[in-house]
């Protein structure tokens, strides 16, 4: 069972397992690793071997009650600033004139259904739109797209990115 957080002043650690850095509050490293406090609850997705954050789940919906559209967060600070050069060299784009555009669309429908099933079925205000990063169509934002394939998503774009990062020998492998 991952650890977990509800938000700014609420960690929890279910099974008594030690946090990440073996003493600190998982809110404070992922803190740290934002650049700000969650606004948000969320759980660690996925993590290295030393239990290091890579991608959080985050809920739909902010502590506030604003609509939270991107599910997969990357917070790996190694993955996210080779990611970055990626973007940098033009990958949104070419990512966009190579993958499939019905499985991209598909993979955001997909993405917005597993976020939406996370609300109450009663729940009345506003819900967060559009799929992976929270766009409808295309591509914005590798890093999403990455994530959500690292949580176990089915996303073309985040093989793409996967197969880019294996090419500079930098994809992630758990260490």
């Amino acid at each position: 069972m991952p650890v977990t957080a509800s938000g700014p002043d609420d960690a929890q650690d279910p099974d008594g397992a030690q946090h990440p850095d073996g003493a600190r509050d998982l809110d404070d490293v992922v803190t740290e690793l934002l650049g700000r406090r969650p606004q948000g609850s969320y759980t660690v997705a996925v993590a290295r071997v030393d239990g290091s954050p890579v991608v959080l789940a985050n809920h739909p919906l902010l502590n506030d009650g604003r609509p939270m559209p991107t599910r997969f967060w990357l917070v790996d600070p190694r993955l996210n600033k080779v990611i970055g050069r990626l973007e940098a060299l033009g990958g949104v784009k070419t990512a966009e004139r190579v993958v499939d555009a019905r499985e991209l669309e598909d993979t955001h429908a997909r993405y917005a259904a597993e976020r939406t099933k996370l609300l109450p079925a009663d729940y009345p205000g506003p819900v967060p739109s559009g799929g992976v990063g929270g766009t409808r169509q295309g591509v914005k934002c590798l890093h999403a797209h990455y994530a959500y394939l690292l949580a176990g998503g089915v996303d073309p774009v985040g093989a793409w990115v996967h197969d880019r990062l294996a090419e500079w020998g930098e994809q992630f492998d758990g260490s």
